[in-house]
């Protein structure tokens, strides 16, 4: 009993850390972006207005943006802005306040006559090129889509990964063994742009007529009359197996040689001299503990699938996160960097959580 509270008050002591290790690390994010969005580059105002500025244009958007005030009041703005408790000035009128909480549909904590403090949902600004169109709107349609490739592709390389793995350490140096290792090698050498074009053109181009696989399309596709769109699961298999190659190759190695490590170890040798069964000290000895490594590789490939998917998404025609990126930054559309390059930091750092987590859930001597 006396242990159990111990476990439970040290995993609570340790996500009380990393929460203020999150905040932290977010807060340096944050800034980070901020300089190098809005001190390091020419004007966002002539960004935002392209061929089109003159002078007078020019003065009404920095007013708008707030761009004409000091940049360290801009900085202020842009964390009050982000922040999910804001502090808002009630004696501006809303037509000019361009940090208005009437932007964040925000919930009144606190008021006096001149300030008020509000909770809201984190404000990501608006989009330069789609006008009135706020960042948040623009990643909530194409993150779900960027998240649910991510989890096809992790779920698709942890459970062949393991399974091969396992194969491969349980029949060390033979020819299936050779052949693994080859093919996870190439695998993790193949750049993901190159694995996208030819997983296209092999599978969507030369195949077609066995695979009905189209080159492009995105989750929900318009039908041919333009009066509505169906969903289209079979164009999320080929940038699900082509973003899975390489973490498929990584957690297949990492298994071998974490389960041969194991299996060399002394109570593993005492399972076997009891007469325990290869898959019974596969199952209840050797696998949990050889989990710890590939689930740190899954957790850090997840994370970087969110950013890695910019090529795969692009040459699919996903329509996710990261071609939402690319058109962006084509378009010197910085609202909706900022937003996407923030989500993926935060993405990050919430997956580690979690995975510091499982450590002390699945290894004993962790906690």
């Amino acid at each position: 009993m006396i242990i159990h509270y111990l476990d439970t008050l040290s995993l609570f002591k340790n996500f009380l850390y990393k929460s203020g290790y999150t905040l932290l690390t977010l807060w340096g994010v944050i800034t980070v972006i901020f300089c190098l969005f809005f001190i390091l580059p020419g004007d966002p105002a002539r960004m935002m207005l392209d061929q089109r500025e003159d002078e007078e244009q020019l003065k009404i958007v920095r007013q708008k943006l707030g761009l004409d005030l000091p940049i360290f009041t801009q900085y202020v703005y842009y964390l009050n802005d982000l922040s999910p408790i804001s502090f808002h000035n009630t004696t501006t009128p809303n037509s000019i306040d361009y940090y208005s909480p009437t932007k964040y549909n925000a919930l009144t904590l606190f008021e006096t006559d001149t300030n008020k403090m509000v909770l809201k949902i984190p404000y990501f600004r608006e989009s330069f090129q789609n006008q009135g169109k706020k960042v948040s709107s623009i990643l909530e349609e194409v993150l779900p889509n960027t998240i649910l490739l991510a989890c096809c592709s992790i779920t698709i390389a942890f459970i062949l990964g393991i399974l091969l793995g396992i194969f491969s350490a349980l029949t060390k140096d033979s020819w299936f063994d050779r052949i693994i290792a080859v093919i996870t090698s190439i695998g993790m050498s193949i750049p993901s742009f190159f694995s996208a074009i030819l997983m296209a053109w092999i599978f969507a181009f030369i195949l077609k007529e066995y695979t009905g696989l189209n080159m492009t399309g995105s989750l929900y596709e318009i039908d041919d009359m333009g009066e509505g769109k169906h969903l289209a699961l079979k164009n999320l298999i080929l940038p699900s197996l082509t973003l899975g190659i390489r973490p498929l190759a990584v957690v297949t190695q990492l298994m071998r040689n974490s389960l041969l490590e194991i299996l060399n170890q002394d109570y593993i040798r005492t399972a076997k001299a009891k007469g325990l069964s290869t898959f019974t000290i596969i199952r209840k000895h050797a696998l949990k503990n050889a989990l710890n490594p590939v689930i740190t590789a899954i957790s850090g490939w997840f994370a970087g699938m969110l950013a890695g998917a910019v090529f795969v998404e692009y040459i699919f025609g996903w329509n996710g996160l990261g071609k939402e990126i690319v058109d962006a930054l084509n378009n010197l559309d910085l609202p909706v960097i900022m937003g996407s390059v923030l989500i993926i930091s935060f993405m990050f750092i919430f997956i580690n959580i979690i995975v510091d987590l499982l450590y002390k859930l699945l290894d004993p001597r962790v906690r």
